[in-house]
């Protein structure tokens, strides 16, 4: 160790004396004496050969998606992502996730950064977009933040019931210790009446579009409601609804945030993903994260720059705004990619499929005896099913016939046990859905 640590004996003793300690085995007193080194209950090591081995089997006992018919989202979506995508991402200039601090030898990732702050910009109807966050749910958190410093005297924040409840966690989880009110989450709302709820000690109103059930809700007005009280809206959006649907941006949104995976972005496990993050010109200097601009060289060439922040402003420590530093950059990239070779008319032409494939297995769930779908509101991609049985019992005989069946609602919406939330997207096939129609009849 000598080789590697610079520091002298005396050295060491000064900055132990300094924190108070005697030794360095006092700073480990917090871990069991029987857990400590070299009291460790470690394997002989093995061979780059042996550990390959070791690797591969314990790979090979993982599911693939491809292997089932799956028709589970709840904000996790199986779509196609076109080869291309995955094989720029490994080109040497882009594959790493780290921030380009030397602009003048970053200029392709900076400018792909700065590509996709413009798709996402379009997409949302929004005036600025950073690159990136860490997933949807921490987006929302940092939304919870820019209102927060935006009207900092006001401490309450209405969300609505329909945000998905693992965001609505995160954001509580991102607000521990703050003076922080969470309201409206704990019964079902209208946007009308989720209004109702803000006044003139509200930061901020998030609602979802379309909402965790899949369903377009109706959002005319409620900014100019929200606005009169001096608070500031925040929509979770699934991005490739926006393809079809009204932009945020239309609606009033002064914040527009969501999880980018469904662009390009394959399910992996849990992550990495990208959470996405718009925002009026105004709140700009607000937020966190990377922001890429344009400008011109001494030559007056095209150049691209980061903009707005210092290096690292948002990790400051007690100061800090945001938990961002090393982001998911790569994952940016990736929707960039992915949204250059769809094109405009590719994506619509994608949303499409997963609108009209939802609706034919909704119709055809709905027709089945013992099974209702909820098709109060439109939808796009998700849909619930209220069930026979426990949802719990159905994916059970479904996985055994190959097919991943919908998430169980009850598990976070006691009003909703033996309800589904079914998905259908582009990689389904008339005959997958068919054969899931077929299985729920079996199984009622």
């Amino acid at each position: 160790m000598s080789g590697y640590i610079p520091h002298t004996e005396i050295e060491r003793q000064q900055m132990l004396a300094a924190i108070g300690v005697t030794t360095i085995e006092d700073l480990f007193e917090a871990v069991p004496a029987s857990h400590r080194f070299p009291k460790l209950n470690l394997p002989d090591a093995l061979s780059e050969l042996e550990i390959t081995a070791e690797m591969q089997a314990l790979a090979e006992a993982n599911e693939h998606a491809g292997e089932f018919a799956l028709f589970r989202g709840a904000g996790a979506y199986h779509h196609f992502s076109p080869s291309a995508v995955n094989q720029l991402l490994l080109r040497g200039e882009f594959y790493t996730a780290y921030t380009p601090y030397q602009p003048e030898m970053s200029q392709g990732t900076l400018q792909a950064t700065y590509e996709y702050q413009s798709m996402m910009c379009a997409l949302t109807g929004m005036d600025a977009a950073n690159a990136s966050h860490y997933d949807g749910a921490t987006s929302l958190a940092e939304a919870v933040t820019v209102a927060r410093q935006t009207l900092d005297k006001r401490k309450k924040i209405v969300l609505s019931h329909a945000i998905h409840p693992q965001y609505r966690e995160v954001v509580r989880t991102y607000n521990q210790g703050r003076d922080l009110v969470f309201i409206g989450d704990d019964a079902p709302r209208t946007a009308a009446e989720l209004a109702d709820l803000v006044d003139e000690d509200t930061a901020l109103l998030a609602v979802q579009y379309p909402n965790f059930f899949g369903q377009i809700e109706d959002f005319e007005g409620l900014a100019d409601k929200v606005h009169a009280k001096g608070a500031l809206l925040a929509f979770v959006v699934n991005p490739l609804a926006l393809a079809l649907f009204k932009s945020p941006g239309e609606l009033g949104a002064d914040i527009v945030v969501g999880e980018g995976q469904p662009l390009g972005i394959p399910l992996g496990f849990g992550g990495p993903y990208c959470g996405f993050f718009a925002i009026k010109s105004k709140y700009v200097r607000k937020i966190a994260g990377r922001i890429v601009g344009e400008t011109v060289d001494r030559d007056g060439r095209p150049a691209y720059v980061m903009t707005l922040r210092p290096r690292e402003q948002d990790i400051r420590r007690e100061h800090a705004s945001s938990n961002i530093c090393t982001n998911q950059g790569l994952m940016a990239l990736a929707i960039c990619i992915h949204l250059s070779l769809l094109g405009k008319q590719g994506l619509r032409q994608v949303a499409e499929l997963n609108y009209h494939k939802a609706h034919y297995a909704a119709r055809r769930i709905d027709a089945l005896n013992g099974y209702h779908v909820d098709m109060s509101r439109p939808f796009f991609n998700e849909f619930v099913v209220k069930c026979p049985r426990p949802v719990s019992e159905i994916n059970q005989h479904l996985i055994a016939e190959g097919i991943i069946g919908g998430y169980d609602l009850g598990a976070d919406y006691p009003h909703l046990t033996d309800h589904m939330l079914l998905c259908v997207t582009e990689m389904n096939s008339k005959q997958e859905i068919d054969v899931l129609v077929e299985m729920l009849e079996k199984f009622a």
